[in-house]
């Protein structure tokens, strides 16, 4: 029987509660309940990956969020096209079941007129997820051809005079010329693949310039960050923070710092730079002591009505799998832990177990609050980053095999 969507937030919410206590405490994850940690994990994988191969067959475009629990969908891909090829290949990763290869390069392949796509800072989430990782598991040239080109639309964004990727609208367009966003700090990775493919240094040099510029300008002395950071596009004048997806601009999306976390770390690996290491452990620092005891971030660390407001499960998946890198980078288990938390968390509390009709994994997130769009729904980039962390637990040298966890320095 169908579980109606308030009835299984309900039961969400009420799960919230119990799982908060269920949870090991800070440094006692894999000592005293490692067995009941993994197990919940791959109870988790086993869920999506039956979930992804029920639905699969009728997915008709690239998932962008849920209405009233089904996938809505876009045909060239949005922002997120990367992550439901990225989610087939992740289930391939933890199952070995074929059918999930072949539905990856499928819908990988429908991304391919996007290579050429200058009008968005977003390339990096399109085709690493789809591309740079079909390019790694099959060795198939074409993949890796496409990303390099999807590399090379990106930096066409590249402003030399504040030193930062611009992240809206077409390069011909003046609005929001200087507007530089949290969520870029993902798409340099796509960067310095080109480089290290290509032996190009240019697209790595680029990736580094815009992190240094996001460094000096989005972390508060607490760790806490803006989503939006504008510049003078003429002169690369600082303008100010700003705020589209937050409450506010002195505020902290959850995701937004999420993706920075990661973001950094990514950047730290790709290059050795110690400070980019430092500044995704202050961002750490910040969200972990943000956190609220069930260890499912809210949509805004400082919204009015936190820690007592909606959720965004994607946030916390993103920040699980910055924290398990953030522990490989630098020794320090507590990140591990807090990253164990909350996936056990997210895999007790936030899939969509109690109803018949979801099309997704991950139930109980937000994606634009202030905007009232997207309110406790599902979105894709939550089911890809919970198997991602899932598999950095259970099979990281199968994550490694997809996304490459190794330091270039």
């Amino acid at each position: 029987m169908s579980v109606s969507r308030r009835a299984l937030l309900a039961t969400a919410a009420g799960a919230a509660a119990v799982g908060a206590s269920a949870v090991p405490a800070a440094g006692a994850v894999d000592r005293q309940d490692a067995g009941g940690t993994l197990r919940t994990l791959r109870e988790a994988a086993d869920y999506a990956v039956g979930k992804i191969r029920s639905v699969a067959p009728g997915v008709t475009g690239f998932p962008v969020g849920t209405r009233f629990e089904k996938w809505t969908y876009s045909r060239n891909g949005d922002w997120v096209g990367g992550f439901w090829p990225g989610t087939l290949w992740m289930a391939w990763l933890y199952s070995e079941d074929d059918a999930f290869r072949t539905w990856a390069v499928e819908s990988a392949r429908n991304l391919a007129p996007r290579q050429y796509d200058t009008s968005t800072h977003d390339l990096g989430f399109l085709f690493y997820p789809s591309w740079v990782t079909a390019w790694r598991l099959t060795g198939d040239d074409e993949w890796r051809t496409g990303a390099i080109r999807a590399a090379d639309s990106l930096i066409r964004r590249y402003n030399p005079h504040g030193r930062f990727i611009r992240a809206w609208g077409a390069l011909t367009d003046t609005a929001n010329a200087g507007r530089v966003i949290m969520d870029t700090m993902m798409n340099l990775d796509l960067l310095a693949f080109a480089s290290r493919e290509t032996g190009d240094g240019t697209y790595l040099d680029i990736a580094v310039e815009h992190a240094r510029t996001a460094q000096r300008v989005f972390p508060r002395a607490d760790g806490s960050t803006p989503h939006v950071f504008d510049f003078d596009p003429d002169t690369g004048a600082p303008v100010g923070p700003g705020t589209v997806q937050g409450y506010s601009p002195t505020s902290c999306w959850s995701r937004g710092q999420a993706w920075g976390i990661y973001g950094f770390t990514t950047m730290y690996r790709r290059t050795g730079d110690p400070a980019f290491r430092d500044t995704a452990r202050k961002l750490a620092d910040f969200a972990i002591g943000a956190l609220s005891p069930d260890h499912v971030p809210v949509w805004d660390y400082r919204a009015p009505q936190q820690p007592h407001d909606i959720k965004d499960a994607s946030a916390g998946a993103v920040m699980a799998c910055g924290l398990l890198d953030l522990h490989a980078a630098t020794g320090r288990r507590a990140y591990r832990d807090v990253a164990l938390r909350m996936l056990t968390a997210l895999s007790q509390t936030c899939l969509t177990r109690n109803s018949s009709r979801a099309d997704a994994v991950v139930a109980r997130c937000t994606r634009n609050r202030p905007a009232e769009d997207g309110i406790e729904i599902s979105l894709p980039y939550a089911d890809y980053y919970l198997l991602e962390g899932i598999l950095r637990v259970l099979r990281p040298e199968r994550a490694d095999r997809a996304i490459d966890l190794s330091q270039h320095a």
